[in-house]
């Protein structure tokens, strides 16, 4: 019997509730088929983060802890606030700005393009809605995982707002508040903020006598604020005009990694003071979201502009002096800038037999870096370390200006995505209880990119790199590519309204431009580009409510996964019929993932409500090819950040303690089981499994909207690595260590 079985059938009892009859569970209803629809309609999986699951008193600090309640979903956060969701296993693992995570991310229906962007602060969160295995139809490129939409809270018709203030460990202070109501007319508003800052989390201690212990900041400090405004318009029948704008800032200091061969205990890290820089991210963007009625059909627009500016380091080597070698120090720093341009149209309606839904789709992206790579203490008028970078060799080859080797690396890149794309999605009901769902997305990308890679020797001369003879890193190419995705679905609603769903999917994620240091020419040449990859997903699934009080989720699924993009040591031949080996990202041949996943929710009582969700999940890479001189080194892994088992449980309960006085205790718990950081699957790189829990406690003052709470975070205070990077090393970032303290909220 296969390990996987054997853990279904040691899960299986778990979902295998008794039936209850105590208070009725509201009916869900979200848009993540971009219409208004019941959750229990829908034939695909799709888990939601209500107004109570995201309503913690000290917030959600970013993007990556929203799944701390979602099983099957992980996320690796590297440099500090960059984003990779992976959904059931599907998902590159990288840290350039040019990969953008395979689970597509919208805010309230706008793309956010790159993993930057998925980064910053989160607050003012009506519900987070999160659909599992490829979306080609409605949300097209780089959904190839899936898809996660963050709906903010929109302006009311009737005044009101809260205010709420929160202290904790590390003196993490933090502020948000929100205020909403009419305006003038049919015109309401919304202006939501919020204010972040802490102090580091990790321990930056001393490993080596010869080198004194490096700055606190290290492990990593937040001073963050955002701003939201929205108005909306309210015109007769369904008429609406939503506009809305944003700004971000991050202000801190990214923690630095750590690297594994120091011997430092949990929570810590150890770098010097050189590689330690301030953070200056700026995020912001504004959309116009419109919707009207003509005759029977519905038609809506959204319009949208996101940007980002974003300065930012960190100690790339993460020691003083690897291996007590203090030229083995390495520091990176990035200067990106950004823009994106998009809209949506669709139409839509009701027929006897159905509904359809027709739409197109349009963006243009801008995207702009500077990357520097030095040795030790950096002059910012030469740019020159105090020290030669030791991998400016093997990068970038030898020198021919000076003795020695080159000090500071370059590279510049600009790129360009263009993308148009027209879809459908439709619900035909072929009798009273069988529907068949059937949508298709046609889409055209155009990507350009232009770039440089240049080195300054240690005597001030600056030459573009030009590693083993093969031109100057510098050039240009294109990108041209049409995709048709889709998918298909059979839903059958038996008298008790359950459903029992068997779907086919498929989606891709774009390929494009490596955007880290430039060899030489063949950089920009077809072969150092990674191309597209797609997922094909079958899945079965059945949603039913046994009682009123109960509900219950099972799906199995399998996927075929084709050229994961992976950054991996990649073999590029050259014209005398040897070759180099460069660490790029690129495409792995083919990967497989399989699984079951079931989810209950029920209430107890009126008072008590508990929920579990649970994935069982196997991977394998399929690597035929010869990657990096050796196939075998990949061949039969499993993808990276794919836990086998990862389960959820939370339970809430509230009940009234004296007149008007409503006490609430709540907590949540997820348990990961071990997974690999890269697709290496090297014993070294591997994280083993661990359980994340929260817990709040809070009296609430119904009479006067007043909250005090208690709350904790990680309170088994587990030490674990939430990405990884081979260099002089290997390196991991680091989730946060227990954090604890007292909230405050008034609500008006």
């Amino acid at each position: 019997m296969s390990e996987f079985r054997k853990r279904l059938l040691f899960f299986a009892p778990l979902l295998t509730l008794p039936s209850l009859s105590y208070a009725a569970q509201d009916e869900i209803v979200v848009t993540a088929t971009k219409r208004l629809q019941s959750l229990q309609d829908i034939p695909a999986s799709v888990d939601v983060l209500s107004g109570d699951d995201i309503a913690k008193a000290n917030g959600f600090n970013s993007a990556e802890e929203i799944t701390e309640l979602l099983s099957g979903v992980q996320a690796a956060v590297a440099n500090g606030s960059q984003v990779a969701f992976q959904i059931r296993g599907i998902g590159a693992v990288d840290h350039q700005a040019l990969t953008p995570t395979a689970a597509a991310v919208y805010v309230d229906g706008v793309f956010l393009a790159t993993n930057v962007q998925t980064g910053p602060l989160l607050y003012d969160l009506e519900r987070v809605e999160v659909l599992k295995g490829p979306q080609g139809s409605l949300y097209g490129r780089n959904a190839s995982s899936g898809a996660i939409n963050f709906l903010t809270a929109q302006p009311t018709e009737e005044a009101e707002g809260y205010l709420g203030w929160s202290y904790g460990r590390f003196d993490r202070m933090d502020v948000s508040g929100a205020l909403s109501g009419p305006v003038a007319g049919t015109v309401s508003g919304r202006l939501a903020g919020r204010y972040l800052s802490e102090d580091a989390a990790l321990d930056n201690v001393r490993t080596d006598a010869a080198y004194p212990k490096g700055p606190a900041s290290a492990g990593g400090e937040r001073n963050e604020f955002g701003l939201r405004g929205s108005l909306e318009w309210r015109g007769a029948g369904n008429a609406r005009i939503l506009a809305r704008a944003h700004y971000e800032e991050d202000n801190g200091v990214n923690a630095s990694p750590r690297n594994l061969n120091l011997a430092v205990g949990k929570h810590e890290i150890s770098v010097g003071a050189d590689g330690v820089q301030d953070t200056d991210n700026e995020f912001y963007g504004a959309s116009i979201e419109a919707r009207a009625a003509a005759g029977a059909w519905d038609l809506y627009s959204l319009s949208a502009f996101e940007g980002y500016n974003q300065q930012y380091g960190f100690d790339f080597d993460g020691a003083p002096a690897p291996f007590g070698d203090y030229s083995l120090n390495a520091n990176l720093h990035y200067d990106r800038d950004f823009s994106q341009w998009s809209e949506e149209a669709r139409v839509q309606r009701d027929w006897s037999f159905g509904h359809s839904l027709f739409g197109a789709a349009f963006s243009r992206e801008e995207f702009s870096q500077e990357y520097l790579i030095w040795c030790g203490v950096l002059d910012p008028e030469t740019l020159l370390g105090d020290c030669r970078y030791v991998g400016a060799p093997g990068r970038v080859g030898p020198s021919p200006a000076s003795p020695g080797v080159a000090t500071t690396l370059i590279t510049d890149i600009d790129q360009t995505r263009t993308s148009a794309a027209v879809f459908t999605y439709n619900d035909v009901e072929l009798s009273s209880a069988l529907t068949l769902t059937l949508g298709a997305r046609f889409t055209h990308e155009t990507i350009k990119g232009e770039g440089s890679g240049r080195h300054i020797f240690d005597d001030g001369t600056i030459a573009y790199n030009n590693r083993d003879g093969l031109g100057e890193a510098i050039g240009s190419n294109s990108i041209e590519e049409n995709r048709v995705s889709g998918n298909a679905a059979l839903r059958y609603r038996f008298q008790s309204g359950a459903i029992l769903y068997a779907s086919f999917a498929n989606g891709y994620k774009s390929g494009g431009f490596n955007g880290e240091v430039q060899n030489n020419a063949t950089h920009f040449a077809d072969e150092g580009l990674f191309t597209a990859e797609t997922v094909n997903a079958f899945e079965l699934g059945w949603k039913g409510r046994p009682s009123e009080a109960l509900s219950i989720n099972a799906a199995l699924f399998y996927q075929t996964y084709d050229a994961p993009q992976a950054r991996i040591f990649v073999n590029f031949p050259l014209p005398d019929g040897t070759s180099i080996t460069s660490n790029s990202l690129s495409n792995l041949d083919k990967a497989r993932a399989y699984g079951f996943e079931g989810s209950a929710e029920w209430r107890l009582s009126d008072a008590f409500q508990a929920g579990a969700s649970l994935t069982l999940l196997e991977t394998e890479i399929v690597q035929e090819t010869d990657v990096g001189g050796n196939a075998a080194l990949f061949d039969g892994n499993p993808l990276p950040f794919a836990s086998e088992v990862s389960a959820v449980v939370y339970g809430r309960f509230a009940r009234e303690i004296a007149d008007g006085v409503t006490a609430k205790l709540q907590s949540n718990a997820k348990f990961e089981s071990a997974f690999y950081l890269d697709p290496e699957g090297r014993a070294d790189r591997r994280q083993g499994g661990y359980t994340l829990v929260d817990a709040e406690a809070s009296l609430i003052f119904d009479r006067t909207g007043f909250t005090m709470s208690l709350w904790a975070r990680n309170l088994l205070d587990k030490d674990y690595a939430v990405s990884g990077f081979g260099f002089i090393g290997y390196n991991v970032f680091l989730g946060d260590p227990r954090t604890y303290g007292v909230a405050l909220k008034k609500a008006f």
